[in-house]
């Protein structure tokens, strides 16, 4: 049976194309190149057939339309090749009250590809936000999202740098526990990523990756933007394949997404050009998690468990340290500790895991915390740590018998002897803890005296608000403003550099959560992860990215993918134009202070420009109303807080 034909209007007016040019137009998805000549209008398949040039970009010269690419000749109406047996395909034209209409058989329908088949198999195991960018190497698995996207399954937020789209992911992972998808281009697209994937590699956070490759048949060949990507990602992917014609599409999808989970890590397959068009092999269906993943509650071997039960037993003053691990065990953990009177301190990763206003919180320990939680474990005579991985910068002491508690048994000791180690799911162990030693501690209340020390701090922070060399608005003043602004629960993204620190000390937690690149300590993280945070909660919670203007500008171009998508992102800037922190480790490390101060745009008129809202504030006088207009604001907004680089 004859395929209908159906028209399909390609020009407005006969005018628009005058006589002796050509045009690309589009004909549902066929792409036709249009001719005027001598009087007639003709439609030519738009793709020279020898390097697929598009001929609707090419010219008319001495009566043959010639393609731009390589110089190839064909009549402008019957798309024949001069004194050649080859030429282009043709389509019915014809003009209706001025416009030219062009008919092209209806198309058939879409018949599933391997890229369809993965791309289900990978909504069905719950990544359904994607970050990344189009391009000509994987068009055939994004061409595959979009039908996923139609279907409500999926959202594919289009970024302006690939490296946004890995640190959003990696923030997404760090959140939620489960993986988001990056998506890229073969060669520099890909590459591009790599930072943000260290990121949620070294902080334990799932993520896939998805990347175009060259086609199979040119790769070895130094094809334009071949990179070997299995080869380059081999390092930083748990997870690292090549999608073949014959794998097991679904099964490979699978695969990735479970190494993903369970070893909270980065997933990457890499789809060569030609494999993601293909027809998906008969008699295949996409995959789905049910009965491939285990449940995780764990239970701690009893004998750890009693050298810990005893180790509490014995402990006056215990004190519990928690760490980015323990973000979903929490309420337990809380639970716990009100049942024995420990105080909990928080490293910096897990900082608002437990609020600053709890009796037994005791905020941040480390380089970026206070002085109550560093005074808290050094009185104390036992340390029970869940969750964390005892690095530098938090300082967590190895001179005080500690229990340490962790999901993986390869972070127990990691860095030195541990009394107790304890290998288990923390819930589950959290609640094991609290049976064993319910009515057998011995521990003190110790909850006025961290009422003290809050109180001691407090007055101490007071008189540094006072401070004001003339030089812009202190760190601490910002701080103080979004203790008496920031909604409850807010999601904070926390961008490198004395910014960070100052958040660490200054800001106090009541529902927060906090997002950082912790173990890398990458510049750029905090407003790509603040997409990511809010594609995680939606409207539901607020999101807030705090940086300086050192990181910012490392991304500043995703203020657009904010205003693009809607994402009511506030983004607080502090700007003292310069790179305060490494100006500080110059001086600290007796070097002379160099290649630090930095040349800025008005970043609030940045942001209006781009469709946020802006507001720049140059005095402390100014800070309150302004954050509370950029709270406030139903839309991404900004707002640029000249700074003082002395006063964090």
């Amino acid at each position: 049976m004859a395929k209908k034909m159906k028209w399909h209007k390609v020009l407005e007016n006969v005018n628009d194309l005058p006589e002796g040019r050509v045009m690309s137009a589009n004909a549902e998805h066929q792409v036709v190149c249009l001719t005027h000549f001598e009087g007639k209008f003709s439609a030519l398949d738009n793709r020279c057939p020898h390097q697929g040039g598009p001929l609707g970009e090419g010219s008319i010269e001495n009566g043959l339309l010639r393609c731009p690419w390589h110089g190839w000749d064909y009549h402008p109406c019957t798309g024949l090749a001069p004194g050649y047996d080859d030429g282009v395909a043709t389509f019915l034209t014809k003009v209706e009250d001025d416009a030219v209409y062009v008919g092209i058989e209806e198309e058939a329908p879409h018949e599933a590809t391997i890229s369809d088949l993965m791309a289900e198999t990978m909504v069905n195991w719950g990544v359904t936000k994607v970050f990344g960018m189009v391009g000509h190497s994987n068009l055939g698995f994004a061409d595959a999202m979009r039908r996923q996207e139609e279907k409500g399954k999926l959202n594919f937020y289009g970024i302006r740098h690939e490296g946004a789209a890995a640190f959003a992911a990696s923030a997404y992972g760090k959140l939620t526990g489960k993986p988001a998808a990056c998506f890229a281009i073969a060669g520099p697209g890909s590459t591009n990523m790599f930072t943000g994937l260290w990121d949620a590699k070294v902080d334990r956070a799932p993520i896939l990756a998805l990347t175009g490759q060259v086609a199979t048949q040119v790769i070895g060949t130094g094809n334009f933007q071949e990179v070997d990507l299995v080869k380059a990602f081999g390092a930083v992917a748990e997870f690292n394949h090549a999608t073949q014609s014959s794998s097991k599409h679904a099964e490979l999808m699978g695969t990735a997404i479970k190494h993903a989970i369970l070893k909270r890590d980065v997933s990457h397959l890499t789809f060569p050009d030609e494999v993601q068009e293909l027809p998906a092999p008969e008699n295949t269906a996409p995959g789905t998690p049910d009965g491939r993943m285990t449940p995780l509650k764990i239970a701690p071997p009893q004998e750890s468990l009693d050298e810990a039960l005893d180790l509490f037993k014995k402990s006056k003053k215990p004190a519990i340290i928690v760490g980015h691990g323990a973000r979903f065990n929490m309420p337990a953990i809380i639970e716990f500790a009100e049942s024995i009177n420990a105080p909990v301190m928080t490293t910096f990763k897990a900082k608002g895991q437990i609020a600053d206003n709890h009796p037994l919180g005791c905020g941040v320990l480390g380089r970026s915390g206070t002085p109550i939680a560093s005074w808290f474990m050094n009185e104390a005579d036992m340390l029970c740590v869940f969750g964390a991985s005892f690095s530098n910068h938090t300082g967590i002491t190895d001179h005080i018998p500690t229990i340490q508690v962790d999901f993986d048994p390869l972070a127990l000791s990691k860095f030195h002897k541990i009394d107790v180690p304890v290998w288990g799911e923390i819930s589950v162990t959290v609640d094991l803890l609290k049976k064993g030693l319910a009515d057998k501690t011995h521990a003190v209340d110790r909850r006025a005296e961290v009422a003290k020390r809050w109180a001691i701090w407090k007055s101490e922070k007071a008189k540094r608000l006072l401070e004001d060399h003339g030089n812009g608005v202190s760190s601490i003043a910002v701080f103080e403003a979004m203790n008496k602004l920031t909604p409850e629960n807010a999601v904070i993204c926390a961008d490198v550099g004395n910014n960070a620190y100052s958040l660490g000390r200054y800001f106090e937690t009541r529902q927060h959560t906090f997002l950082m690149s912790g173990y890398l300590g990458s510049i750029g993280f905090g407003f790509p992860a603040a997409m990511g945070a809010w594609a995680a909660v939606g409207d539901s919670r607020p999101v807030i990215a705090v940086a300086g203007d050192g990181g910012f500008c490392q991304y500043l171009a995703e203020i657009t993918t904010a205003v693009k998508y809607n994402m009511p992102i506030k983004l607080i800037l502090l700007n003292n134009s310069e790179l305060g922190k490494i100006s500080k480790e110059q001086r600290a490390g007796e070097f002379d202070v160099w290649a630090t101060e930095l040349h800025n745009p008005n970043f609030s008129d940045y942001a209006n420009s781009c469709g946020a809202l802006g507001i720049r504030v140059e005095k402390k006088e100014e800070l309150e109303d302004a954050m509370r207009r950029v709270m406030e604001h139903d839309g991404p907004a900004m707002l640029e807080i000249m700074t003082d680089v002395g006063l964090i």
